[in-house]
């Protein structure tokens, strides 16, 4: 009788296990805020590194409706970002736009090969950055 008790909570262990992961991951993002049409932006704090005079980080933004576009629509986008807070400006690394809302199929990429550093528009993806990564002064 107490063999299959085991096999049991052995089963939900490994259940318990295999959801970690998930779990794990979603909780690495941190809302920051939202831009135009209401589409939420959220940091992905693994990705957040410092360095003396720059902080770089990934962004994810989630549209509320998929954009059109050709070859397909566009469930959400990822921005990679520098930020230089005693400047007060930030660059565009890199950006992705995806073609699920799983943030797998990539549709769209677009790496910069020199980034052009400067104030950000207000209520963009950057400018969240900027709020989110430099303290206030």
């Amino acid at each position: 009788m107490r063999l299959p008790l085991r096999f049991t909570t052995v089963g939900a262990a490994l259940a318990l296990f295999a959801t970690g992961p998930t779990i794990a991951a979603a909780q690495s993002l941190q809302p920051v805020g939202t831009i135009s049409g209401g589409n939420a932006v959220a940091l992905e704090t693994r990705t957040v590194k410092r360095a003396p005079k720059e902080i770089t980080a990934t962004l994810r933004t989630t549209f509320l409706k998929p954009a059109k576009a050709p070859g397909g629509d566009w469930y959400g986008s990822r921005t990679k970002v520098a930020v230089r807070c005693a400047e007060g400006t930030v660059a565009v690394l890199e950006n992705r736009y995806y073609g699920d809302d799983k943030f797998t199929k990539v549709a769209n990429e677009r790496l910069v090969k020199i980034p052009g550093y400067a104030a950000p528009v207000p209520g963009s993806v950057p400018a969240l950055a900027l709020k989110q990564l430099c303290p206030a002064k």
